[in-house]
């Protein structure tokens, strides 16, 4: 079928824990249309005993797809990207990533809720975010590497969830996006901010974390 190159494109690429895609959507004749333009797969890698995402191949699949849109004649108006939440990167000054990017099913958190607890309690710590304890949630994450990592946390300069750090890739935007930044349990849901008196309790370094995409 001969396609309409005066279509808006909109681009959502949508990556999950064992397998990526590329849908594309538009408008024809007043129907909202989509189609999958391109698939991969995701799975985790071992790096220094733990378990990490490779995240340079993640971001090849996603030009890769980006490449499908070109030769199909659809360029996107806009792109979307979205992964799992709670895991991140931490950059460096020159943008570079701190590390391996450890993923939420690897064993680093274990026992690392009663470290948080010593300063924080359970209910007061989900009276300021609202969100469902779960041990790899990345303020646990986090908490892990001040004690296990701490020159990484010295030496950051930003904190990316994962898919604010693909689109930083793709645009050298450094932003993040609030509702998956609520799944670090590191935002305060009354004020709809990062939690930085939360952060000050923990000894989180605050200047990592920038502000969140608005409209």
């Amino acid at each position: 079928m001969k396609e309409n190159i005066a279509n808006a494109y909109y681009l959502a690429v949508d990556i999950g824990a064992s397998s990526g895609r590329h849908i594309l959507g538009w408008i024809e004749n007043g129907n909202i249309r989509i189609e999958e333009i391109y698939r991969f797969e995701n799975h985790l890698v071992e790096k220094d005993n733990h378990l990490c995402w490779d995240l340079e191949r993640l971001f090849h699949e996603v030009v890769e797809g980006l490449k499908c849109c070109k030769k199909l004649n659809r360029i996107p108006t806009s792109i979307g990207i979205d992964t799992w939440g709670v895991d991140f990167v931490l950059l460096d000054r020159a943008g570079n990533v701190l590390g391996n990017t450890v993923a939420y099913r690897d064993s680093r958190t274990q026992g690392i809720d009663e470290e948080v607890y010593k300063t924080i309690s359970a209910a007061e710590l989900y009276s300021r975010n609202g969100i469902q304890k779960q041990l790899f949630n990345s303020i646990y994450q986090l908490y892990a590497m001040k004690l296990q990592q701490p020159r990484l946390l010295e030496n950051a300069q930003n904190f990316l969830m994962i898919p604010e750090y693909l689109n930083f890739l793709l645009t050298g935007q450094i932003k993040n996006e609030y509702t998956n930044a609520t799944t670090t349990q590191l935002v305060n849901a009354s004020e709809q901010d990062w939690d930085w008196k939360l952060m000050d309790m923990l000894g989180i370094p605050k200047h990592i974390f920038v502000a969140f995409i608005t409209a």
